[in-house]
Parts: C-alpha cells; sequence; structure tokens
C-alpha cells in the first residue's frame, strides 16, 4: 500500500470516528439537557364560581342540612354566600360535601 492510500485511509478513519463522536454528543445532549418529553404538567383547578357554589349548597339545603350550612358559612366569616372570600369556595364546598356521609 502506498504512503497516499495509507494517509486516504487514515483519514477516513478519523472522519468516521468524528462523526460517531458527534452523533454520541449530540445524544448526550438530548439525554440530559431537559428537552426529552416530560410528563405533561397538570391542569390548573378550575376555580368555582359563586353560581356552583350556591347551587351545592342549595341541594345539600333541601336535603336537610340547612342548619350545617349556616355553621359552614359562619365558619367562613360570612353570614351569606356573597360574603365568603372566593378563594375559600374550594374548602367549603368540601365541607359542604361531607355533610350526610358519617
Amino acid at each position: 500500500m502506498s504512503k497516499t492510500s495509507e494517509m486516504e485511509a487514515t483519514i477516513r478513519e478519523l472522519r468516521d470516528i468524528a462523526s460517531s463522536i458527534n452523533d454520541i454528543a449530540n445524544w448526550l445532549t438530548g439525554a440530559f439537557s431537559g428537552t426529552e418529553e416530560s410528563a405533561p404538567a397538570p391542569e390548573p383547578e378550575k376555580a368555582l364560581t359563586l353560581e356552583e357554589v350556591r347551587a351545592i349548597l342549595a341541594e345539600k339545603s333541601r336535603a336537610g342540612f340547612t342548619a350545617q350550612i349556616r355553621d359552614l358559612l359562619l365558619k367562613y366569616g360570612a353570614k351569606k354566600l356573597s360574603e365568603v372570600d372566593p378563594t375559600s369556595y374550594k374548602a367549603l364546598v368540601a365541607d359542604a360535601e361531607v355533610l350526610g356521609n358519617g
């Protein structure tokens, strides 16, 4: 084999090795960059509206829990539902839903 042929073969091998190294570097970048598909973020919970809370409490009241509903409203610092802080609706509904279950 002539010196030129040997040099060409060596250059070809070096290019193949360089290509392999580049492929490995790309794979490592993708694997550890955090761009992989991760679990989707949970959707934020829909905030309850006054009307939705009113409907839930009215149903409980019709089921015979009127006094307990009044007590719950007082627990949340209100005499009537419209005075309850909307950020407390979820907790209020959770408290109301257990009425009659225990």
